[in-house]
């Protein structure tokens, strides 16, 4: 399955930002020694080599925009707004199997509600959809918050990821 993900990045440049998007990117498919894949591949909008990926499945994005400006921001609140509507899709997933299901039941993962408790709880994948410039997924507000409060730019860089 394919998802748009965002790097948040503290840079200089617009160079310098893409350069730390690819590399928080790479992270999370695996590429480097000390790095577990998250995702199968991603592709950036600036790669105009793929028909199934990027531009060709999502359309005209930016490559990368600061987050103050009018693409960084709607990218921002894109991001933003796909990863509380998941984490709340996923908590009334596990209310409401809480609420109708026994133990046997949910150990046997009815309704997937065992999936949706790992998707709370997650800390990178396919449950979330804005990432730092080292790979991590940003959970919550505070999270976003410090990273936004930066002294430096910060960027936001889209992907397309498979998983």
């Amino acid at each position: 399955m394919h998802q748009l993900i965002y790097a948040l990045v503290e840079a200089p440049n617009r160079d310098n930002a893409l350069a730390k998007g690819n590399a928080a990117f790479d992270r999370l498919v695996g590429v480097g020694p000390d790095t577990d894949a998250v995702f199968d591949y991603y592709v950036t909008f600036d790669d105009e080599t793929t028909s199934v990926a990027g531009k060709a499945r999502w359309g005209e994005l930016p490559v990368v925009a600061p987050v103050d400006s009018d693409e960084g921001s709607e990218l921002l609140e894109r991001g933003w707004n796909a990863t509380t509507e998941e984490f709340e899709r996923n908590l009334e997933r596990v209310r409401t199997a809480v609420d109708e299901f026994d133990t046997e039941e949910l150990m046997r993962d009815k309704e997937l509600a065992r999936h949706a408790c790992y998707n709370l709880g997650a800390y990178h994948g396919p449950s979330l959809f804005l990432y730092d410039e080292y790979g991590g997924a940003i959970r919550h507000r505070d999270q976003l918050d410090r990273v936004l409060e930066s002294d430096e730019q910060v960027w936001i860089i889209p992907a397309d990821v498979h998983y």
